[in-house]
């Protein structure tokens, strides 16, 4: 079942589990979508909502802001950015506020009793950056991170985070349309390439002829990794 409502200041559609709660998946939509866009989307593609026995998925709405990619019109944006490209600075004060809120929201299913080591964070395109950012930087105590069509700048500040890091990582899951005309392809290998380096697991699925969008295949591929990260209770596991 779906339902919307507010937590903090942040909007969301909750699709929630099926049976006892025992893990959360945070999913982050692209840039000028919303939780609940998010949520149909990935529904038409499968026929079905991405639901699970034991996993609450929350969609959250990213505030509308003024984005400059837009010439200053306004979007629901997770952060601002110079422009679409891998070779710009990142705007950081805008992506390290967002990091609070949406910690905000993690810190909100912990109180409910979920443990960090059972949290996955993810997103479509921006949504994926802002995942990046915020569990290298922020949160590296999750289950794992997924980024689809996403990318970090060459410069980014979580490269540099990263090479301070003494902690186990969580482990990335990425995909990336070949075609894709908006996020290049090879900026999603040089992330993940560039992460992997700094001693991130990584996972990378390349996707012939998809453009700028998601697909069944890749919903499917991610449904199971889900699983593989956040499986579910042993028979016979106490309450």
């Amino acid at each position: 079942m779906a339902v919307a409502h507010s937590a903090g200041h942040l909007r969301q559609c909750v699709v929630s589990p099926a049976g006892r709660h025992s893990a959360s998946l945070i999913f982050l939509h692209g840039s000028g979508d919303s939780g609940q866009g998010l949520r149909h989307w990935i529904k038409n593609m499968l026929n079905q909502d991405l639901a699970f026995q034991h996993i609450k998925i929350i969609y959250p709405t990213a505030p509308s802001r003024p984005y400059t990619p837009m010439k200053g019109g306004l979007s629901n944006v997770w952060f601002d950015r110079f422009k679409i490209s891998n070779d710009c600075p990142e705007h950081l004060e805008s992506i390290d506020g967002m990091c609070q809120v949406l910690t905000e929201l993690i810190d909100d299913e912990v109180k409910n009793g979920i443990q960090k080591n059972r949290i996955l964070i993810g997103g479509f395109s921006m949504g994926g950056c802002m995942a990046i950012h915020l569990a290298y930087r922020k949160h590296r105590d999750v289950a794992g991170v997924f980024a689809l069509s996403s990318f970090l700048n060459k410069e980014s500040a979580v490269y540099k985070d990263l090479q301070q890091a003494e902690r186990t990582l969580p482990e990335l899951f990425q995909c990336h349309g070949t075609v894709d005309e908006l996020v290049l392809h090879a900026w999603g290998e040089e992330t993940n390439s560039k992460l992997k380096s700094l001693g991130v697991s990584t996972v990378f699925h390349s996707l012939p002829n998809l453009y700028h969008e998601m697909n069944k295949t890749e919903l499917e591929s991610l449904k199971s990794w889900i699983l593989t990260k956040l499986p579910g209770e042993t028979v016979g596991q106490n309450e």
